[in-house]
């Protein structure tokens, strides 16, 4: 099993340059694809200047979904697997990666802070908790209601899974649609094909604090708007409109309203903030479960992705190199 590597990356070429010597170190045999951009700090640079990246792909788009597909669509490997600029892979990972798709489509892991002694001490490191990113134990939510047989969804973190080709290709890629949870969309579409997510603690990667001066990656600052945007979205797309998605996004809002009247009970927020996070809600739930009822119409195949890889060819700027024949690395 040849396997790819796609690492999309967004200003953040020190934390970049630390990730792709763990792919050297313990992935030799892997391709690896940068989707760049766009970065005004040097990433092109610097990537260029290795001879340890196979692909460099760069992008105008910064929404990570679209740098995933861009990755998806430029590597050659029949196995695919998708890290985060700012994470780096653990000496177990490539083997955990080709022996957990031996028996199953998707192969996912821990996302664990790195040790002190491992963090990128660098300029854009920054010192924020990473508590938001990290993934120590596999996600499960079981999804019933009429219509909808009991569906058992396995969640995966975008910073560290590794899919079959035919996987990806079934699911067209990401929902380019999401700016932020496109991961957890397709973690629902795998469950409606009945595509098996194995979790092993041996594919594992060190995640860099979050940097506070970055765009992040390309991955979107959340907002209450987009949260509720994204979440109404997946769940009219991969559902239809029903009681069952109607009280599971009510359980998630009444949660979120309850935790921000608490922060305002202590000080921490304020009550015209409050009611503006609840309009950004209504707001997002509306135009998501819009969205998300024309996306379903759209695409009735299983895949439910009409922003999918196959709807655009026109992701890529520019691209330097072609596909390797890596057992002379």
């Amino acid at each position: 099993m040849e396997l790819s590597v796609v690492v999309p990356t967004l200003n953040g070429r020190a934390r970049l340059a630390a990730g792709l010597d763990a792919l050297t170190t313990h992935a030799p045999e892997a391709e690896v694809v940068v989707v760049n951009g766009p970065s005004a700090d040097g990433t092109t640079g610097m990537v260029r200047a290795r001879d340890d990246v196979d692909v460099l792909v760069e992008v105008s788009d910064r929404t990570v979904a679209v740098a995933r597909n861009a990755g998806i669509e430029a590597a050659c490997g029949d196995a695919i697997a998708i890290v985060d600029y700012d994470t780096r892979i653990t000496a177990p990972w490539y083997d955990g990666v080709i022996d957990g798709l031996s028996g199953a489509d998707v192969v996912t892991g821990p996302v664990r802070a790195a040790p002190p002694d491992q963090s990128t001490d660098d300029a854009d490191s920054g010192g924020e908790d990473t508590s938001h990113r990290l993934v120590d134990r596999p996600e499960q939510r079981e999804i019933r209601g009429r219509s909808v047989r009991g569906r058992s969804v396995t969640y995966f973190p975008g910073a560290n899974v590794a899919f079959r080709r035919e996987a990806l290709e079934a699911l067209d890629g990401f929902d380019e649609y999401l700016r932020v949870g496109a991961a957890r969309d397709a973690a629902h579409r795998l469950a409606g094909m009945d595509r098996a997510v194995h979790w092993t603690d041996d594919v594992a990667v060190w995640a860099a604090p979050p940097n506070p001066t970055a765009a992040d990656g390309g991955r979107a600052r959340r907002d209450w708007g987009w949260k509720y945007r994204a979440l109404a979205y997946r769940l009219v797309k991969n559902y239809g409109v029903r009681p069952t998605v109607v009280s599971r996004t009510a359980r998630h809002a009444v949660t979120d309203a309850v935790s921000v009247a608490t922060d305002v009970a202590r000080g921490d927020a304020t009550p015209s903030g409050w009611v503006a996070n609840g309009r950004d809600v209504l707001v997002g739930v509306l135009a998501g479960g819009a969205d998300g009822l024309v996306s379903r119409l759209r695409d009735r195949t299983p895949a439910r992705n009409p922003h999918g890889v196959s709807d655009r060819a026109d992701r890529a700027v520019t691209r330097y190199d072609e596909c390797t024949d890596h057992t002379e690395r």
